[in-house]
């Protein structure tokens, strides 16, 4: 259904899509196109019943999308997304802190049509979305320094400069707010000697306003300004966003000083110096902190690299990597690291997959072989066939989940914003009756006994106005509120560089909750894949000769349990024969002639109906896990107690032989892995309660492959849906289950824990974006790393929260009984718990997964 409104060659049409669920017949699709139509402007209008959305080509000369959309709602429905609203993300590196957050966002308030803005203080991002025709990126730049903040470029276009920490903490130290510090510090310095040391050189140098100035008071004042500047600055921009934040609070500290000092003659421009220069040395320490902990992620934002060498009609050219496209063929040299996920198609070396996967050893890659973006060729040449452009690789992925994952609160941090959105006001108020109280109701001096000391309250306006100040400093949570943030970034992005993608700080949080730990059976416990694990000869036979006859007769087949036995036959170099008269028997094996003779090799209910004596044999697997590895058993016949031996573990066994004779046994399984056990111990030493296995094979494999691994509990022939019961079940019982699956098969169990994860989700799209918490690569050592991390997590931060909260509740109770002066409260109060919170947060960097031998 179309129709064209109205149209003119002189202007420039677009077009807009609106999500419009509710439009569901071509009786409502209609109702739309008679209402937009009615618009001077609309070109067209094109409803899509099928999928819900409605094409509106326009004029936006003659009329705005906010136009459009209204005569969508008129005709009576709603719009659920529009696709002509843009996003853009802007680096503020001075934005460290909550209330650096709050002016931002209050000054893109008052931009018109802001969609959506988001501040991301603990890695110095602000993202907004917003309408473009009513709009511009340069109205949203000036937005945001209005506020006081400097918005940096980002893209291909910024030098790369500042390449690693040291030189970004050289920055901090050496910017033109430290240099003023530094000055502002020296000048306080200078008045200290003069008034206590040099006093003869202390002379009055002006009087004014009925006071005298003398040299060491001028130092003082010059440095309270210069000292003070930046954070002048700031509080003005503060007070012009009413947002009552720490800049607000030190300015008016520092004016009320400098005028109780120029009006009441109280002499406080030594306090307002020292309040100006020790709490800009704690801004610059705050920032050299968080700037140590967004480090992390910008060290894997480094993993990838700018430029690509590309093979194009014959010849080499480098190219930005934005500028790949799927199918381009990229050239890597060894030390060359891959700038785009790809298939090799050329070559062989072996790749560091540790920036994405986590593994510690290299992993041989060759012609067929997935590489992905941010990994490194170590020796070899490569030639790698590009799969996904940049945006879309396995590592942008991370990158942006990673970025993602601060958005999403934590319990921590929502009781922290709560808290904090109480405690300044009352701190604050608090502040102004110290300063102003005492004075008026304490007459002379008034003595006060308490726990076995003396107090003596004098009724002096400077001694309370300097407690007030004391006070004021202690009102700003700034420690308090990046407690959580900080942690959480910090403990995120560690894991996503040790191979393991957490989608957010409530599931760092979660991890470490969970008492009760559910694994699938195949692919995570197991390798997902039918090996060889035992070749039992029959008496006159070598195990050559049997491995040659069973890989000739299933050469043919596509079963799995064909494709193990031509896979061992080849890894052992035992040659086969041709075989004819190829059958397959369906669900009992496969029949042939080889060397003239009609070899099987199948189950034993096969060798049963061709009348060979198997009395006591008893099938029992169709597909088991071998729990141990051997070439061969020691039983020189292969006799039903074999059979039995080798099912009894779980293994699948398929006989050779002839209808006269049996050749040999043949075990395959998919094997445990090797590091299976000591995980599950790991879990039990991190405090997890019960482990089990979760699968929808038969119970004597279960039971097996349940032995081998360590687990607590065995829970055999589970549907989908019947894995999920199980796992609310366990939640229930323990108050938090985390289930570890592929990430696809065990989507509803997955769905039902507490915390889901996947396993090898390296390069699986579904797997990445389905899971919780993705292991990047195969390795279950992963899995005690993340407990260990997320019990360490919730441990930082949780001192973190309550350090901040205690030290500044003690250090105000000290402010009434002058325990506690402007000094005390700047670099332990304001300074030592921005800076120790931050240094917490930052040893989660310091927890390195297990190596498993």
């Amino acid at each position: 259904m179309t129709t064209n409104a109205t149209g003119s060659d002189d202007l420039t049409s677009r077009t807009v899509k609106l999500d419009v669920p509710g439009m569901d017949c071509p009786s409502c699709a209609e109702k739309i196109v008679n209402s937009v139509s009615e618009l001077d402007g609309v070109v067209t209008v094109e409803p899509q019943v099928m999928t819900g959305t409605v094409h509106i080509e326009y004029l936006p000369e003659k009329v705005a999308v906010n136009a459009l959309i209204e005569r969508v709602q008129a005709a009576g429905y709603d719009i659920e997304s529009r696709d002509d609203l843009e996003t853009e993300r802007f680096d503020v590196p001075t934005m460290d802190c909550a209330s650096c957050a709050g002016k931002i966002e209050n000054a893109l308030d008052t931009v018109a049509e802001i969609r959506e803005r988001e501040t991301l203080p603990t890695t110095g991002t602000v993202i907004v979305t917003y309408d473009p025709e009513q709009t511009s990126r340069a109205d949203l730049v000036a937005a945001i320094e209005s506020a006081g903040y400097t918005v940096e470029e980002t893209g291909p276009e910024r030098e790369e400069e500042d390449p690693v920490e040291e030189n970004r903490a050289r920055d901090v130290w050496l910017s033109p707010r430290a240099l003023k510090t530094w000055i502002g510090g020296g000048l306080l310095l200078v008045g200290l000697v003069l008034e206590f040391l040099l006093s003869g050189l202390d002379v009055t140098l002006v009087g004014l306003l009925g006071r005298e100035f003398g040299t060491a008071e001028l130092f003082y004042f010059a440095g309270a300004v210069i000292g003070g500047e930046e954070i002048l600055r700031n509080g003005y921009y503060s007070a012009r966003m009413r947002s009552l934040d720490i800049d607000l609070l030190m300015s008016l500290g520092i004016l009320g000083a400098i005028t109780a000092s120029l009006v009441f003659g109280e002499a406080l421009y030594l306090e307002a110096g020292m309040l100006a220069v020790l709490f800009s040395i704690a801004e610059l320490m705050e920032e050299y902190a968080m700037d140590r902990a967004r480090s992390s992620l910008r060290e894997l934002m480094d993993f990838s690299p700018t430029t690509a060498t590309i093979r194009r009609d014959g010849e080499e050219t480098t190219l930005p990597v934005e500028e790949l496209r799927v199918g381009d063929h990229v050239i890597m040299r060894p030390g060359d690291r891959i700038p785009a996920d790809g298939t090799v198609v050329e070559g062989e070396s072996a790749v560091n997959q540790a920036p994405i996967t986590g593994e510690s050893v290299p992993v041989d890659k060759t012609d067929g072989d997935e590489v992905y973006a941010g990994t490194i060729n170590e020796e070899g040449y490569l030639e790698v066939e590009v799969t996904a452009e940049a945006d879309d690789s396995t590592l942008a992925r991370i990158i942006e989940l990673v970025e993602d994952a601060q958005r999403d609160k934590t319990e921590h941090e929502q009781f922290v914003d709560r808290f904090a959105g109480q405690y300044t006001p009352v701190v604050v108020t608090l502040a102004v009756l110290i300063a102003a109280v005492p004075p008026l109701l304490i007459d002379g001096s008034v003595s006060l006994g308490l726990a076995g000391q003396s107090f003596v309250f004098v009724g002096n306006w400077a001694t309370w106005f300097k407690r007030g100040l004391a006070l004021l400093v202690l009102a700003c949570p700034c420690a308090l509120v990046i407690s959580t943030p900080v942690s959480v970034v910090s403990g995120i992005t560690s894991a996503a560089k040790n191979g393991v993608l957490i989608k957010g700080g409530t599931h760092l949080e979660s991890v470490g909750t969970v008492r009760a730990v559910a694994f699938d059976k195949t692919g995570t416990l197991t390798h997902g894949q039918l090996t060889v694990t035992d070749v039992v000869p029959a008496s006159g036979e070598s195990r050559e000769s049997v491995l040659s006859a069973a890989a000739s007769l299933e050469a043919r087949s596509e079963h799995s349990i064909a494709e193990a036995i031509v896979k061992a036959a080849d890894e052992a170099g035992v040659e086969t024969g041709d075989v004819s008269v190829f059958e397959s028997l369906t669900g009992k094996g496969v029949q042939a002639k080889l060397d003239g003779e009609m070899y099987f090799a199948g189950k034993p209910a096969l060798f049963e109906e061709l009348g060979l004596s198997l009395d006591t044999v008893r099938p029992v697997s169709d597909g088991g896990v071998a729990v141990e590895d051997s070439s061969s058993h020691d039983t020189a016949d292969a006799g039903s107690d074999t059979i039995e031996d080798l099912q009894a573990d779980g293994k699948t066994v398929i006989l050779v032989g002839t209808e006269k004779r049996i050749v040999g046994v043949v075990a395959v399984a998919d094997e445990v892995r090797p590091e299976a056990k000591r995980a599950v111990e790991r879990l039990h030493d991190l405090g997890v309660e019960r482990v089990v296995m979760l699968t929808g094979d038969n119970e004597v494999t279960a039971r097996a492959v349940g032995e081998t691994a360590g687990v607590d509990d065995v829970r055999a022939e589970l549907l989908p849906e019947e894995k999920a019961e199980t796992v609310a079940a366990l939640d229930a019982e323990f108050g938090g289950v985390m289930m570890v699956g592929d990430g696809v098969n065990d989507a509803p169990a997955l769905a039902t824990a507490t915390v889901g994860v996947a396993m090898g989700a390296a390069g699986t799209d579904t797997a990445v974006e389905s899971a919780d918490v993705a292991l990047m690569g195969d390795e279950l050592s992963k899995l005690p790393y993340l407990c260990a991390l997320s019990g360490k997590a919730n441990g930082v931060i949780r001192e973190n929260i309550w350090a901040s909260i205690g030290v500044k509740a003690l250090l105000a109770v000290g402010v009434p009984f002058g325990l506690v002066n402007v000094a005390v409260a700047v670099v332990v109060g304001d300074m030592g718990m921005s800076l120790g919170v931050t240094t917490n947060a930052l040893r989660l960097a310091r927890i390195k997964p297990d190596r498993f031998e």
